[in-house]
């Protein structure tokens, strides 16, 4: 055996090993719906590909989830396999002129249990419609009134709802705060990684006290790990060091897989059900799942 062969069969064992133990794993039924927000308003940190990912491992467990795409560039759409070309109904009919979220949810073709509310370009401009049209104490709690609504009067209720926001806090983002109970905030292990929190958390306490006491910030997850950098592992310190509660055990790894997968119309976890990428958002899935079990959600 070539000692270029090694690591390589080291990864293949003990993802084998992982793999393994995750069959052997069901994650826990919440007691009621978890309405997560996915935020970060720094770029580029994996917001849209831990929203997905996330959901689909879910689903995979056996899990009911409901993805809302709250981005104008629709990439969760497309990523689970969703229509959102001009045209289609959205979460921008159920914003703007209320439209009930049942008639815009489309299943997913990830898994049965993964349904999504997509977003289109139209909702770029969603924003000035509701300044302009809808009375302003009206405006923060627009996603919430129509998410209660359609939990309170479906049939099977979602176990999971994941809000995927776009990078900034206008609008869009703070109807996303106001809807859920818990933020996920991805951070990836890289330079300059905490810019920007600080602002982010004191956007999340004004929330609290002033629109949505209920919101709680619940997970962290580190994504885009190389293990190959003291960066990426003095990184890793800092979040934990700083979030000890909050951050998960898992961390994703960058993997080609997770990159490629969009462009497939998929997630990893139906692109390459047994690379490190997928087993990872898996295990961090059925982590977050056993996480709120223990904290009685």
């Amino acid at each position: 055996m070539s000692g270029y062969d090694s690591p390589l069969l080291r990864e293949l064992g003990e993802n084998t090993r992982r793999l393994k133990t995750l069959a052997t794993q069901t994650p826990p039924k919440p007691i009621n719906t978890r309405v997560f927000t996915i935020s970060n308003q720094k770029g580029g940190v994996g917001k849209t590909t831990t929203t997905v990912n996330l959901a689909s491992a879910l689903a995979a467990k056996g899990l009911k989830v409901l993805v809302i795409d709250l981005d104008p560039q629709g990439n969760a759409s497309t990523a689970l396999g969703v229509p959102h070309q001009e045209g289609v109904k959205g979460i921008y009919e159920v914003l703007t002129e209320g439209t009930p979220l049942v008639q815009v949810i489309q299943p997913s073709t990830e898994n049965p249990n993964l349904a999504c509310i997509p977003a289109t370009i139209d909702l770029a401009g969603a924003e000035i419609e509701i300044v302009t049209q809808i009375d302003r104490d009206k405006w923060h709690s627009l996603l919430k009134k129509a998410l209660d609504e359609y939990i309170a009067n479906v049939e099977v209720r979602p176990d999971y709802v994941i809000i995927d926001c776009p990078p900034s806090l206008g609008l869009l983002t703070i109807n996303a705060f106001v809807a859920a109970r818990e933020v996920l905030i991805p951070i990836q292990c890289e330079y300059y990684a905490l810019e920007g929190l600080s602002q982010l958390l004191r956007n999340i306490d004004l929330i609290q006290k002033n629109l949505n006491p209920q919101l709680v910030l619940s997970t962290i997850l580190l994504t885009m790990y190389d293990s190959r950098t003291k960066l990426a592992s003095q990184v890793v310190a800092d979040v934990r060091e700083h979030f000890p509660s909050q951050t998960l055990n898992v961390v994703i790894p960058r993997n080609v897989r997770i990159s490629e997968a969009p462009s497939f119309g998929r997630t990893v976890i139906t692109h390459d059900p047994t690379s490190t990428g997928a087993i990872s958002y898996m295990e961090a899935a059925i982590e977050i799942a056993f996480r709120g079990a223990q904290n009685g959600r």
